[in-house]
């Protein structure tokens, strides 16, 4: 196989990828007008039903042009050699193959992100402000995109550079140790990323004693399940669609509900909510999702270590002094179709694991509260009630909200 052949395969890996998205996306949009489901009809009236069709073909024009421009663009740079424009003005810095690619790197990945701001702003200042959802300031927006540049250049740029530290000392074994780099790290995010990630971005208090508290810890006794760390984040900040999640492990477990969960939704419903995340817990989801990205994380790297040192993987992005970094991104361009079916087989799991979840709630607190919950904070957040099967089975990660209520009354 030659570069070139290398280089088209890419290119109609990105073209063909971008053709199903649109035609599912397409698909999907032809249901935006159907009736209001009868099961939804006692929370929805014709005027939210109407706002909540209005938002989703906004969006669905907004993300046709931006998938667009991000298509076009990539499709672009790849034509015109912009990695090795990219590369070359790297090299200018620096003789070291480390140090070349945190360059490399972090001129991609802020170009990118400079360029796509407006975009963001858009979403966030017109779109999510039409529709009532923004709650964010531009200092906020601002100080987010900085925060998140240190972030990415701190913890990415590290990562990158033991790999490819890994890489050069090892050889062929540099993924046995880039593997156990990120297994390290993906477990300690999954214990303190609230501790130590969440209060860069928001602010997070322990909940106030009193009855919702007090509803909290009952039923978490009745299922032997050990609940102190219970805290609300500030999610009003940024917007008015409401959260919760689970995270950590045994003493580190906590339950976080944003502030607009709790506004929204009373105690009942929150419990409700709650006993459906002890369910994920309880049923193991957490871990076994964890295991589950460690092991695809692992053959990931394993089948980039049979292909990063083939000097093609940089010639076919017009680079002639093969890299690491440049055979990482045609990699990546190459592997997509893979991590596609992987994603999708994920999302299947993630659907089945919600259906468990909700019967985990309804077994050991009620599953009328939940349903109200899932019901109030569905017309909150205007969500799409009536998506394409096919649509709902290539992307969606939860069961849409009709076949949870379904699930629920059985």
């Amino acid at each position: 196989m030659t570069s070139t052949t290398l280089f088209y395969i890419i290119i109609a890996i990105i073209i063909i990828n971008f053709i199903i998205d649109k035609i599912l996306d397409a698909l999907n949009a032809k249901h935006f007008n159907d009736k209001l489901p009868e099961a939804i009809q006692d929370v929805y009236d014709e005027t939210e039903y109407k706002k909540s069709q209005q938002y989703k073909a906004t969006k669905y024009r907004f993300g046709l042009t931006t998938s667009t421009f991000s298509v076009l663009l990539t499709l672009g740079f790849l034509w015109f050699d912009g990695f090795e424009f990219v590369d070359n003005i790297a090299r200018t810095y620096s003789d070291n193959s480390i140090v070349i690619a945190l360059i490399f790197f972090g001129i991609i990945m802020i170009g990118s992100d400079i360029i796509t701001t407006p975009f963001s702003y858009y979403s966030t200042f017109v779109i999510e402000e039409k529709f009532g959802f923004n709650k964010t300031t531009l200092k906020t927006f601002v100080l987010d995109k900085i925060k998140g540049w240190l972030m990415m250049a701190l913890v990415g740029g590290g990562i990158l550079a033991l790999i490819i530290w890994f890489y050069q000392v090892t050889g062929k074994h540099f993924w046995l140790y880039a593997w156990g780099l990120v297994t390290v790290f993906t477990v300690f995010m999954n214990m303190f990323y609230s501790k130590l990630i969440v209060p860069l971005f928001n602010k997070q208090t322990p909940l106030e004693a009193g009855t919702l508290r007090d509803k909290i810890s009952a039923y978490a006794k009745t299922v032997g399940f050990k609940l102190d760390k219970i805290f609300v984040i500030d999610g009003s900040k940024r917007s008015t669609k409401a959260n919760a999640y689970f995270s950590g492990f045994g003493s580190e477990k906590r339950v976080t509900l944003y502030d607009t969960l709790i506004n929204d939704l009373d105690d009942e419903e929150i419990v409700a909510v709650l006993a459906h995340e002890v369910g994920h817990y309880k049923k193991k989801h957490i871990i076994f999702n964890l295991i589950a990205s460690i092991l695809l994380t692992g053959l990931t790297l394993y089948i980039l270590s049979l292909f990063i040192s083939n000097p093609l993987l940089s010639q076919a992005l017009g680079v002639k002094i093969p890299s690491f970094h440049i055979g990482l991104i045609a990699f990546g361009l190459l592997y997509s179709p893979i991590s596609e079916i992987t994603g999708l087989i994920m999302n299947l799991f993630s659907r089945k694991f919600e259906y468990q979840a909700d019967d985990y709630a309804k077994n050991t607190y009620k599953g009328e509260p939940l349903i109200t919950a899932l019901k109030k904070l569905s017309k909150n957040s205007l969500s799409n009630l009536t998506p394409h099967p096919a649509y709902v089975f290539m992307h969606y990660s939860h069961p849409t909200l009709l076949e949870r209520i379904g699930n629920l009354r059985k």
